[in-house]
């Protein structure tokens, strides 16, 4: 894995733990600790709502340009090595259910932080889908992957493919039979 990226991770995590943030590893890492290798030359992160700024801030301080920023995500790409960090941010109960189900996990060989659910995993990918129709195969190509290599809450998944007008595609992904 890239020397960069791993970097990255680590002033993250560590700046994630200093300031005593709740944080989890999403996309493409997250898929790579449950197994699934996709090339990818970013980083996601999701975090509370309420530590958006000091992200920003710290980002920024280390080189990175804010390229767009709402309330539930920014995007900052590092002029350096074109190292891209998308972060996501939740907040009420959504990010009690998304912190409380984050498992530390194997990001790169020796470096391990939390990361998310797969149920929430496949939910994010389930909310790009629905947002952004041209991510459908991708992502739900994704979707196939993570159920296919962790266990998972099968009614939790299926309501989330509910929730987000993808019933259609759950007993062809899942295999679920039910």
């Amino acid at each position: 894995m890239d020397n960069n990226l791993k970097e990255i991770f680590r002033n993250l995590s560590e700046f994630f733990k200093r300031e005593k943030m709740d944080f989890g590893v999403i996309g493409a890492f997250a898929l790579y600790s449950y197994g699934y290798l996709r090339a990818t030359r970013d980083i996601d992160f999701i975090t509370r709502l309420s530590h958006k700024t000091k992200v920003v801030v710290f980002l920024e301080s280390l080189g990175f340009e804010t390229l767009h920023s709402s309330n539930a995500f920014s995007n900052h790409l590092h002029p350096l090595g074109s190292v891209r960090v998308d972060m996501m941010y939740v907040d009420g109960e959504t990010a009690r259910e998304i912190f409380g189900a984050v498992e530390k996990r194997l990001v790169f060989e020796d470096l391990e932080l939390p990361v998310i659910s797969p149920e929430h995993l496949v939910a994010m990918k389930l909310f790009a889908v629905q947002n952004n129709p041209e991510r459908k195969l991708k992502d739900l190509s994704d979707i196939k992957e993570i159920l296919c290599r962790t266990k998972y809450n099968k009614i939790a998944v299926k309501a989330y493919f509910k929730k987000y007008g993808q019933e259609s595609f759950y007993k062809e992904i899942s295999g679920d039979t039910v």
